[in-house]
């Protein structure tokens, strides 16, 4: 096999290097910025130019080396290069080629374009390691345009009866996407200092944001009346939150479409955003890969490895320790 599945993460013995492995290795390459696939500790990594500047963010000092999507590289006698995979800014996918047999391991990725991220692309190959973070058929996702709609419409409303809006969204991605989603002229946008964080990186590197306020100490709430607040999911819990008296809080995310999570999330809206492939999604994606076996790894796995052996694919399920969206874990400095 080109790649193998060990306790350290995905392995190719040929060419001496991991993909996204969650304990330290030599060498490392990295699907994306976000926790659960850029872990510390590896003696060198091997990113896209756009994914490195959050993953040093994140990670600190570390012996990095950029990659330009498209673009390839001999490791070893491999041939590996990275593929836009549209879930967070810099997101790949990662193929790699040996004596003629092709594998691609899709990190996170979503199918569906939007205004933040570079669009997915289908890669072909023999063997294909997906997600299925959403793999059932109740998750189908709703177009951009009426996504934007709602939290406009909750946004307006919460303004006009004095209230702020808080939306919980992940610091690296999903914030960004909200606010490139929303009408600014309803009102400012605040942020937690985390959000911010990681929109000074974004911005230095020439992603294009809305103006947006880092909330402080020393902000005057009430000369931002009604402004729309994104935060990591967890600050909404916290006294971090407390400060805007009389707010709705909202979660952006995919496992909104499941009735009961909002309710335990303590949210007053759920909005089904989710930086992942829905059902169709996923299906499209393994569908033009071309693949005949299929490794599915973190989420609905069993649910999907069923229907792609239904279907006629070779599928297996692959454990890791890659998360999910509702699960990642997330800085909480204010």
């Amino acid at each position: 096999m080109v790649l193998e599945f060990t306790d350290d993460g995905i392995w190719c013995p040929a060419g001496g290097f991991h993909i996204d492995p969650w304990r330290p290795v030599d060498r490392a390459l990295v699907t994306h910025g976000h926790a659960d696939h850029a872990y510390p500790g590896h003696r060198r990594y091997l990113a896209t130019d756009a994914a490195l500047p959050v993953m040093r963010h994140r990670l600190g000092d570390i012996t990095a080396e950029g990659i330009a999507f498209g673009e390839t590289r001999e490791i070893g006698g491999v041939r590996v290069s990275f593929h836009p995979a549209g879930h967070v800014p810099g997101s790949a996918q990662i193929r790699v080629e040996h004596k003629g047999e092709v594998w691609v391991v899709s990190g996170d990725y979503k199918t569906a374009p939007d205004a933040l991220s570079e669009p997915w692309e289908p890669v072909r190959c023999h063997a294909f390691i997906t997600e299925c973070t959403f793999g059932l058929p109740v998750f189908d996702w709703a177009p951009e345009t009426e996504l934007r709609a709602q939290i406009d419409d909750w946004w307006r409303a919460n303004r006009d009866a004095g209230r702020f809006s808080l939306i919980g969204a992940y610091s690296l991605g999903k914030a960004q996407r909200v606010m490139t989603m929303v009408d600014p002229s309803i009102g400012p946008i605040l942020t937690h200092g985390a959000v911010e964080n990681t929109n000074e990186v974004l911005r230095a590197q020439g992603v294009e944001l809305p103006a947006t306020i880092r909330v402080t100490a020393e902000t005057d709430l009430k000369a931002h009346a009604g402004a729309l607040v994104i935060a990591p999911p967890g600050a909404l819990a916290q006294p971090w939150a407390r400060r805007f008296g009389r707010a709705s809080q909202g979660i952006a995310s995919g496992w909104m479409a499941l009735r009961g999570v909002r309710r335990r999330r303590s949210a007053d809206r759920g909005f089904v955003v989710s930086d992942h492939a829905d059902w169709k999604g996923l299906n499209a994606a393994v569908k033009e890969t071309g693949a005949s076996r299929i490794f599915a790894t973190h989420g609905y796995t069993s649910t999907f490895r069923d229907w792609l052996e239904s279907q006629g694919y070779e599928a297996r399920i692959v454990q890791t320790e890659f998360g999910d969206e509702l699960l990642e874990t997330e800085e909480a400095e204010a």
